[in-house]
């Protein structure tokens, strides 16, 4: 964020202490004394009695911030305060903060310049890249008034905390106003002296009265570990407003890039190439097949390793990664970074209000997440989903077609079975371990968590679907030919393969042409119920032999008590020798099952995969695509309302209760390829749904957050520390899976929302905004269903929440052209209900960064008392692109690209909505559809 200017040493020189400057070696500097976590300085500004150069003209001012570190000689431009029209006593509204990592010191002295700008519509970020000691030229439109410098360490040990600073021009000479300083510190008490300050706004003088009591701090909830650990490279703003009883309120804006913008797509990517690994195994593991399906399956098998190889080069090219730790907008097409959301960051307002507590807000802003790699020529996801089942379902392909719920069946049998087995397993192993050293409450506690485990095995099978696939597996065998020539869809005929080793009589079977008359149709059913009974003559063996040690005990324990002491030693091994081959038996008959199970499921898959390539594997990497771009967001959003909520009882009860609203406010249009990204971003939030989090005990000062699960079933292990876990509830601590709710609201804004609201199609966000309406209802009714009434904060209004949302379903059923009141009512409720608040648009820049900014003014308008005639200009401030400092003309900071003056992407520079007139407008009509006729013919 800053450009820093090479100077000569001489003119350096005069803003070094003098100690410094001529000493040769390693100087040491004075640390300012702060708070961790806390911005290291913070100041705010205001001029008096300004000099104009002629006396009728009002001034139209603002202040360059630079700085000069004491260990170079060099003048660094930091940042600029908003302009101030018609004053010659400007206040700046805008402050300037140091974050903590700056390395600022008290013997650092700070250069402020004063600027008269004539025409505010011409300042451009050219302000930034004039030398400090020259004036500006006419043709830019402003002037240079005077200049001033001050060190750190006069400021900091003043004793009022304030400086009052004479401006002089360039050479030194002529007075030409004072500046005052004013250190800020938030949320403490100042002075009981306050200082009046008036100031001019629209021919209103309103007295502002610097004036804070002390409240409760929330800083200290930043000051965790786990938290750094996610944010990274902070941007701080510092704002002072006039509430409508004319006291000072204090804003800190801060926005924050987070590792988690790579951290979770390369932990997804991982888990992919684990997953689509297993599968072509397990395809490969089918056994002999006949010709057709064999070639099927080499050509699925040889598509699904292209595809794997895909994802490990992707995974590669991550892991080089270096340097920023979001993805730019202009990186966007890049192949290399297509898992990576874009412009992921926190927005977070932090307002300390005279009577009111401390308050934070926050807004986590991306990209909306899509494919823009694949392009968006034949739609998104949506569309292409829809289509693709279709043509699966209608076009005569040579394999079995399963619904789209029956191969997601199947993934979550293959997924069980792969969980289950290893955990059957060791508890069977447990079982012995505690038999052979005759533990009876050892061997109760292993019983019972084999059975629970035996038991959820034994259900994960209770399915058509198994029984069907196993009968179609058996008809793709070599040699089988059956007396109906038609292939089973999802029979519900039940049957097995015939190879079990236990009976010749099969194996005879198997050797002749087999027919579906000799097909055993039960076999499958007494396969799988032997799991059951294994299992209940091992419970029973268990329940015997603890019935004979205990009355065995009692009667020779009472006869003679050294008898039974001899008893329990020649009895040491039986236990182990009686419950041994049971627990085999119990193995084998698992394994048994295991084997069918998992041939007849990858058949299932195997038919999916066939169906649709290569279509299918390139719908399944879009997919992955979109959802790791939703899922780095959402990610990062629980992590911060957990860091926030931690100390609100209410909020966790409502965690592990209800779950979480994610509300996602979408700023696309329905035209050309932003319709194809608002298909995609429809669907990967519509897929984080089947996202399940869990908070666990940190063991390690690694706080990044652990994925496990596959597609369609991801659980996030978010990692606390210590202190920070024993404040959950019970329930949390236990592990229990916290569920999400995400919502996702558009409605388009820009010009291209008008061409297709005038000639085109609004349907897709007419039904994305009724479905998540209904999603929205849902979570609502769980909410008062499962929530005490007085939990929350703003419960108290429930009637307000009723209103909010047939007020939200009436505008929707409106369908009013850029009915924006749609996001505020979903805003509102979210906030309402603790929910995490989204805003993403195309790149997370232009309508992100105005959305963003007017939701800031208008929170502290609603509930901080902004005073009204200050709305407009704290507004101004916000998205002044002079306030966030020194910008070089041919830079973006946040895409990294050439721009040729654009307006700079941060949320805290202004980016005007495009505005076209009435005879353009036509004109670009015209032209479009014209384009568009030489496009299609």
């Amino acid at each position: 964020m800053e450009i820093k200017e090479e100077r000569s040493s001489d003119e350096a020189q005069q803003f070094l202490p003098s100690s410094q400057a001529d000493s040769l070696g390693e100087p040491q500097f004075t640390s300012i004394r702060r708070i961790a976590n806390e911005p290291k300085l913070e100041f705010s500004l205001a001029c008096k009695d300004l000099v104009a150069a002629t006396r009728d003209r009002k001034l139209n001012t603002f202040i360059q911030v630079s700085v000069v570190h004491p260990a170079e000689h060099i003048l660094t431009r930091y940042s600029s305060t908003e302009i101030v029209e018609g004053t010659r006593d400007p206040l700046f509204l805008t402050g300037v903060t140091f974050p903590p990592e700056y390395p600022i010191y008290e013997e650092t002295k700070i250069k402020l310049t004063v600027y008269d700008v004539k025409d505010k519509s011409q300042d451009t970020v050219r302000t930034s890249v004039l030398p400090d000691h020259k004036e500006p030229r006419a043709d830019v439109g402003r002037s240079f008034l005077g200049c001033t410098t001050f060190r750190v360490g006069d400021l900091v040990k003043s004793k009022e905390q304030q400086l009052t600073l004479t401006l002089r021009t360039s050479d030194g000479g002529k007075t030409v106003g004072t500046i005052e300083v004013n250190l800020v510190k938030m949320g403490e008490l100042e002075d009981g002296e306050t200082d009046h300050i008036t100031t001019d706004t629209q021919d209103q003088k309103c007295a502002l009265v610097r004036e804070c009591t002390a409240t409760e701090g929330i800083s200290d909830k930043d000051n965790l570990p786990s938290l750094n650990a996610v944010l990274k490279n902070p941007i701080c703003k510092l704002y002072r407003f006039p509430t409508s009883d004319n006291k000072w309120m204090r804003i800190r804006e801060q926005m924050a890039e987070t590792t988690l913008s790579f951290h979770v797509p390369k932990e997804l990517i991982n888990l992919h190439i684990k997953e689509d690994m297993r599968r072509n195994q397990e395809l490969k593991d089918l056994g002999e097949l006949a010709p057709h399906w064999d070639n099927m399956r080499k050509s699925v098998i040889a598509h699904c390793d292209q595809m794997l190889s895909m994802y490990q080069d992707t995974l590669a090219e991550l892991g080089k990664h270096t340097g920023s730790s979001f993805k730019s907008s202009c990186s966007k097409g890049e192949k290399t970074l297509e898992f990576i959301p874009i412009n992921l960051h926190l927005q977070r307002m932090h307002v300390h209000s005279p009577r009111l507590k401390d308050a934070l807000y926050d807004v986590i802003t991306v990209g909306a997440p899509a494919a823009h790699f694949q392009g968006f020529k034949n739609g998104g996801l949506r569309k292409l989903l829809s289509k693709f089942e279709a043509e699966r379902r209608n076009t005569g392909y040579q394999c079995i077609y399963y619904s789209p719920e029956n191969t997601a069946k199947a993934k979550e049998v293959l997924s069980n079975i792969n969980h289950l087995q290893p955990l059957i397993s060791s508890h069977a192993d447990l079982l012995l371990n505690s038999a052979s050293q005759h533990s009876p409450d050892s061997l109760k506690n292993s019983l019972k968590m084999l059975s629970e485990k035996t038991e959820l095995f034994v259900h994960a099978f209770k399915d058509q679907l198994v029984r069907s696939a196993l009968l179609a597996l058996y008809t793709a065998r070599p040699g089988c030919v059956l007396k109906k020539p038609a292939v089973p869809r999802n029979s519900a005929e039940e049957g097995s393969d015939l190879q079990h080793q236990d009976h010749p009589s099969q194996i005879k079977r198997q050797d002749s042409i087999p027919h579906h008359s000799e097909y055993d149709e039960e076999e499958w059913d007494r396969v799988w119920a032997n799991v059951g009974k294994s299992l209940n003559c091992v419970i029973a063996m268990v329940d015997r032999l603890l019935e004979k040690d205990s009355i065995s005990s009692i009667k020779e324990g009472e006869n003679d008590p050294s008898a039974a002491d001899c008893k329990v030693l020649r009895t040491d091994g039986d236990w182990y020798e009686q419950l041994y081959p049971l627990v085999i038996t119990l193995k084998d008959c698992m394994g048994e099952v295991v084997t069918r199970a998992k041939q007849s499921m990858a058949f299932v898959l195997l038919q999916e995969l066939a169906c649709g390539l290569p279509q299918c594997l390139m719908l399944t990497l879009r997919r992955d695509i979109v959802f790791s771009q939703a899922l780095a967001g959402l990610v990062c959003g629980f992590i911060i309302k957990l860091h926030t909520g931690l100390h609100d009882q209410g909020f966790l009860q409502q965690l592990h209760t209800v779950g979480l609203l994610v509300q996602y406010e979408g700023l696309l249009s329905t035209y050309s390829e932003e319709a194809g990204m608002l298909e995609d971003m429809a669907v990967g939030i519509s897929d984080l749904q089947k996202v399940m989090f869990k908070v666990i005990e940190a063991k390690s000062e690694d706080f990044l957050p652990v994925i496990t699960g596959r597609r369609e079933h991801y659980v996030i292990e978010v990692q606390l520390p210590a202190k920070m876990f024993e404040l959950l509830p019970q329930e949390i601590k236990e592990g229990k899976l916290l569920r999400m709710y995400p919502v996702l609201f558009n409605v388009g804004i820009n010009e291209q929302q008008t061409l297709a609201e005038r000639f085109g199609d609004t349907t897709l966000q007419e039904n994305i905004n009724q479905e998540n309406l209904e999603l929205l209802k849902e979570y609502y009714k769980l909410f008062t269903e499962k929530m005490p009434p007085d939990c929350l904060p703003h419960f108290q209004e429930q009637n307000d929440l009723k209103g909010l949302l047939e007020n939200l379903h009436q505008n929707i059923q409106a369908k009013k052209r850029k009915n924006v009141e749609i996001m505020w009512l979903a805003a509102t409720i979210c906030r309402k209900l603790n929910g995490v608040r989204f805003t993403c648009c195309k790149s997370a820049k232009d309508r992100t960064s105005m959305s963003v900014t007017l939701e800031q003014c208008s929170i502290l308008r609603d509930e901080h008392q902004l005073h009204k005639d200050f709305f407009i200009r704290a507004l101004d401030c916000m998205r002044s692109r002079q306030t966030q400092g020194a910008l070089n003309e041919s830079d973006d900071p946040e895409t990294g690209c050439l721009t040729d003056n654009k307006p700079t992407s941060r949320h805290f520079y202004p980016v005007a909505l495009l505005l076209v007139s009435s005879h353009l407008l036509v004109v670009w009509l015209i032209l479009s559809l014209a384009l568009l006729l030489a496009k299609y013919q």
